[in-house]
């Protein structure tokens, strides 16, 4: 299950008080489950841009809190600078990063911009992707004449807030409007050449970038630009839509290099961009060395691009996650100029190591480490967790078979069909190894329910209630693990079936795994679920548990039947 990210980008209307920019930045880090990623201030501009990820909710909350500061800190009577703006925080965009859309991003920032007007008396315009109004997508209208229109048109019906809109006042004075957004992920990314001419940097820019290169008549350099009949330039578009792209020289790096933003990774993937950005190179006698990242990444992004470069190969896609983005920094070269660390450049990795400190995770243990603790007199890891992970070695085995099958001489012409499968064994390991500490994570739950007060009649309901919803969850994990586990069969059944000859022992270990996971997990529904109060529900739950075991029985015992015919 992929997790929920989003990424919130405010910008502050003070770049100079580096006192006022870490006390905002300190309202971000005081949420839990939030990650700061950057501060950038500008003198100039007297803006601060302050970076920050998380779990939607708490990136929300983390979002008040950091314009509740600005607001308590920042006098826009008093504010002037290079850049346009209209409040204390200026702009608050929401970013879809992973297991988000850009329609549940947008829903969410209409939220944030409402609950900045009630909780903070900020008037809130919506912008990009939450906007309300079609011309409102545009930025630029929202913040129309910047601070100093706002008494015009707080008073105009036509240009008021989306929220919080009230006649022009001491507090609006102080704090100016909040444009609240929802957009894309931007990309900053230099394409490494093999030339140190700006002019054939730029050229290749101008190829592959959106809006593309003016129209000339006779020579395409110096001859005179084509106007239309209202007298605007005429372009010739470029390959790659949603791109931004100069060339310019880096003397540290004594190379020319175009410079991209992307600006909708839904349109052009960065595999995409790659591959076109080598195209035009080459046809200008130039080649691309290598790709240099600016800022952070999306972890789709570089897996994309592993699974592309596999394709390309004609290699399998159903591999672990490491080894795809592994292939997506060789194939672009991410680490060509210096190294390229996914722990340090991609957003959900950051996060996770975040997340990590003081925990230890059953699926981050060795082999012998997992049993040991098993083995321990600990109640947990217990056969739930033991269930899941057999059920992941089973889908291991099926998927280890895929991807031999796919690799295996002569059987070219039939290497997307067994990639395919690999790919579904690969993420049915995944679900099932994070079922592993899941299983335990839901006993844990139970014996925290152990620890709740009971002294009052209100402390005996509350802790009967957390305990019944402390169980159901107890009966449902391995509920889960059980109808995951089940699905492994369909991957060793086609393996044993088709799959490589040499393998198929392989291939019936893993059905023998699997079963043994439904049938473990189906143990566990049961003692759980006698532990229920509310009977219906639980015997509900035993009744589904009994039919999945009854089905792998049945499919075990055909695999098996499978793997024997061809053994012998």
């Amino acid at each position: 299950m992929q997790k929920r990210i989003i990424e919130c980008v405010p910008n502050f209307s003070e770049g100079r008080n580096m006192e006022v920019i870490r006390k905002i930045a300190d309202a971000v880090e005081s949420v839990k489950g939030v990650k700061l990623l950057d501060i950038d201030p500008g003198e100039a501009t007297n803006r601060t841009v302050v970076t920050f990820v998380g779990e939607p909710e708490a990136v929300v909350e983390a979002a008040v809190a950091a314009v509740k500061r600005a607001t308590e800190l920042i006098d826009m009577r008093l504010h002037k600078g290079a850049h346009p703006r209209m409040g204390a925080c200026d702009v608050c965009p929401l970013i879809p990063v992973s297991g988000v859309t850009m329609e549940e991003c947008a829903e969410l920032a209409r939220g944030l911009a409402k609950r900045l007007s009630e909780e903070l008396r900020v008037p809130t315009y919506c912008y990009e992707a939450a906007a309300f109004k079609p011309e409102r997508r545009n930025l630029a209208v929202c913040r129309a004449g910047e601070y100093e229109a706002l008494p015009e048109k707080l008073a105009n019906e036509d240009k008021k807030p989306d929220f919080g809109a009230r006649p022009y006042d001491e507090g609006v004075a102080r704090t100016g409007a909040t444009a609240v957004g929802a957009r894309d992920f931007l990309v900053a990314v230099n394409y490494n050449l093999n030339t140190t001419s700006t002019r054939r940097a730029n050229a290749i820019a101008f190829d592959v970038r959106e809006k593309g290169r003016p129209m000339r008549e006779g020579n395409p350099i110096t001859g005179t630009i084509v106007k239309d009949e209202n007298g605007n330039t005429v372009m010739i578009p470029g390959t790659l839509k949603a791109c931004k792209a100069i060339g310019w020289f880096i003397e540290e790096y004594g190379i020319a290099q175009v410079s991209m933003n992307m600006t909708n990774l839904a349109v052009t993937p960065l595999h995409v961009a790659f591959d076109e950005v080598c195209r035009a190179a080459e046809a200008r006698g130039v080649r691309v060395t290598g790709t240099e990242i600016v800022g952070l990444i999306p972890k789709k992004c570089l897996v994309d691009a592993g699974r592309h470069f596999l394709r390309k190969q004609r290699r399998s896609t159903g591999v672990p996650e490491r080894e795809l983005v592994r292939i997506a920094i060789e194939s672009m070269g991410l680490a060509n100029l210096k190294g390229f660390k996914p722990e340090e450049k991609v957003i959900e990795y950051m996060l996770e190591t975040e997340a990590a400190k003081g925990t230890k995770r059953l699926v981050d243990m060795t082999c012998a480490s997992f049993a040991e603790e098993t083995a321990s007199e600990s109640p947990a890891p217990g056969g739930g967790s033991i269930s899941a992970y057999m059920g992941a070695l089973g889908a291991a085995l099926g998927t280890m078979v895929a991807n031999l099958s796919s690799h295996k001489a002569g059987w070219d012409e039939r290497w997307e069909y067994f990639s395919d499968w690999a790919e579904k064994g690969m993420g049915l390991m995944n679900e099932l190894l994070q079922l592993v500490d899941e299983d335990t994570a839901a006993f844990n739950k139970i014996m925290d329910v152990f620890g709740m007060p009971k002294g009052t009649e209100e402390e005996k309901t509350a802790r009967a209630k957390a305990m019944e919803e402390a169980t159901l969850y107890a009966t449902q994990v391995p509920l889960r693990t059980m109808k995951t586990a089940y699905k492994v069969f369909d991957v060793v059944r086609a393996m044993a079936e088709e799959g490589n000859p040499n393998s198929v022992s392989d291939a019936g270990v893993g059905a023998l795994s699997a079963r043994s996971a439904v049938m473990g997990a189906c143990l566990n529904v049961k003692i759980n679920a006698a532990g229920l109060k509310d009977r219906t529900v639980a015997e509900e739950l035993v009744k589904e548990a009994e039919e999945i075991q009854a089905k792998a029985q049945i499919a075990e015992k055909e695999i098996l039947a499978i793997v024997d015919t061809k053994i012998k």
